[in-house]
């Protein structure tokens, strides 16, 4: 072991680490301290939360935050110390007695990795169930409009659900809409409309998943689009079977954000999305499953840019590698809505927008590295 990890080693890769875990508690408390903390504060003298439930919070909150901090830690990290071994003509010692730019980095790569991995369990773990905990607490917010369409083997739409509230898993104001089989040049007719008070998940009496729906509004409507009769029920079921699962577990992710959902889930959600031919949700969530593989690898891309970005000549400004790595940063986070979006709209393959900022580091490497010809 000793054969392979040498005191330059252990030296690069502990000042990184230093300079790192600096970097993300500084990160992770300038997010906090002017908006975050605030609100708790406030619900605290409000009496929403006690004491403890005030601090309970902001550690939930701490995971979202630590899945940002950790490339930009890393980043600032390799930078800062890779720059002051530069002021410090370490850097030109270890080019002189031999030491190639790939050995060099070999700690560095170390380290990038193993905070890779972390920034992966963060995403995928620690964030969903940090998530799930604040709803618990603040007892989460019903969604309005919720829409599934249910379609036989023409495409041809059979039902249509509207879900007006869900929370706590519990709908509220639902309609159905039952299609006719008369099929118009513009429009499909509808043959009855069902409103329902509240509705839930259930087993049918046939034993098979389905929707239970209580306090109901029964109108049956003729052809012509006039209502024939309304009737009240106590209870009626719908979307049995498959659908009834899909359409629910569809309903219940849209609930949440991209986050909130652990990588299975994830995975499980854009299949469906893409079997109920949803097209704009499918691409949009198959590029964020994307991105929960390839945003932790920026990583590594940000610990070696971080380290070119250090290499520099003694008398050099320190700021410019400084104010280009912030650069790299900002310009990182503030265009991945802008790939969502290319991404929902079907502009570019969801796969690409998840791929363009890792490509677009992995350039501006090779274009420093040459540029410092090492």
């Amino acid at each position: 072991m000793n054969k392979f990890i040498t005191v330059y080693d252990r030296y690069i890769f502990m000042q990184v680490l230093t300079t790192t875990i600096v970097a993300i508690l500084l990160f992770t408390i300038v997010w906090i301290a002017p908006e975050m903390l605030l609100s708790v504060i406030k619900h605290i003298l409000a009496g929403d939360y006690s004491v403890q439930t005030g601090v309970m919070v902001l550690l939930y909150e701490i995971p979202k935050i630590l899945g940002k901090a950790f490339p930009v830690g890393l980043l600032l990290g390799s930078l800062f110390t890779f720059d002051k071994l530069s002021k410090d003509s370490e850097l030109t010692i270890f080019r002189a007695v031999g030491m190639s730019f790939s050995r060099i980095l070999r700690p560095l790569l170390v380290l990038s990795f193993i905070v890779t991995f972390l920034c992966f369990v963060t995403y995928d773990k620690l964030i969903p169930y940090s998530c799930m905990k604040l709803q618990e607490i603040k007892e989460g917010k019903a969604l309005t409009q919720f829409i599934y369409t249910q379609k036989d083997e023409n495409n041809y739409p059979k039902e249509a659900v509207v879900v007006s509230k869900f929370a706590n898993n519990i709908m509220s104001d639902v309609i159905v809409m039952d299609f006719s089989q008369q099929v118009y040049s513009d429009l499909h007719g509808l043959e009855n409309v069902k409103v329902a008070e509240t509705g839930e998940k259930g087993i049918s009496k046939n034993g098979k998943p389905c929707w239970k729906l209580y306090n109901i509004i029964s109108y049956d409507i003729s052809e012509e689009g006039i209502f024939k009769t309304i009737n009240k029920l106590d209870y009626a079921e719908i979307l049995e079977g498959e659908a009834a699962e899909n359409a629910y577990t569809i309903m219940l992710n849209s609930t949440k954000r991209d986050r909130d959902i652990n990588n299975k889930d994830l995975k499980h959600y854009v299949e469906l999305l893409k079997k109920e031919n949803l097209d704009e949700d499918y691409r949009l969530m198959l590029n964020k499953y994307a991105q929960r593989f390839l945003h932790p690898f920026v990583c590594v891309l940000l610990a070696v840019l971080g380290c070119l970005l250090g290499f520099s000549r003694p008398r050099e400004q320190r700021l410019i590698g400084f104010t280009i790595a912030i650069g790299c940063i900002f310009g990182y986070y503030i265009t991945l809505p802008f790939f969502d979006l290319l991404a929902e709209k079907g502009v570019l393959h969801p796969i690409i927008c998840a791929a363009f900022p890792p490509i677009a580091f992995l350039c501006a490497i090779i274009a420093f590295y040459k540029s410092k010809d090492l």
